[in-house]
């Protein structure tokens, strides 16, 4: 299963100076272009945020 939320992944934090959330991975310029422009199906960096996951697949 591809993800494409970022409200999802463990890499989007929020900024408390700021008030807002941001990505943590430093994206190279071509990549951010990709994202930006949405010619990117899937984030190649995402990381479930979920962190009962591993336990619910365990059950």
């Amino acid at each position: 299963m591809a993800y494409t939320s970022c409200d999802m992944c463990a890499n989007y934090e929020y900024d408390e100076d700021e008030e807002y959330y941001t990505c943590a991975v430093n994206l190279d310029e071509d990549e951010m272009y990709r994202f930006l422009s949405g010619t990117q199906n899937e984030c190649p960096y995402f990381t479930n945020g979920d962190e009962y996951a591993v336990v619910r697949h365990q059950m």
